[in-house]
């Protein structure tokens, strides 16, 4: 009995966790006018970074402040390290109207979705 009540424990861990991971966007259904934005950290970004993303770092209140100036209506593209900071860019994109938006995950997730290349220092 206790085993079996471990064993359901680690199974609805792994979905909770498995679904809280960003999931890369599939690059046959991405908007080709779409705008890229790295909300990365400067220094993370100069160490490579998709070739034309917007670097606007979420922490740092950037995207935040560029809110105004962005196209609402516009598809948007986000990625970060892990997809957790991309996550919370959207989230507040949304609150602010935005509705085109992707979460595309790492750098190398979102080169692999769009097809773009990573730039190198």
């Amino acid at each position: 009995m206790r085993r079996l009540a471990l064993t359901t424990l680690t199974v609805i861990a792994a979905i909770t966790l498995t679904s809280c991971a960003a999931t890369p966007a599939p690059q046959a259904d991405l908007d080709p006018n779409a705008v890229i934005i790295d909300v990365r950290t400067p220094a993370e970004h100069a160490t490579g970074h998709l070739d034309g993303a917007l670097l606007l770092d979420v922490t740092a209140g950037e995207l935040q402040a560029a809110l105004p100036d962005l196209d609402p209506e516009a598809a948007y593209l986000v990625y970060c390290r892990s997809g957790n900071r991309a996550g919370a860019a959207i989230d507040l994109m949304k609150q602010a109207g935005f509705t085109d938006l992707r979460n595309l995950g790492s750098l190398e997730d979102a080169a692999s979705a769009t097809g773009l290349p990573i730039v190198q220092p």
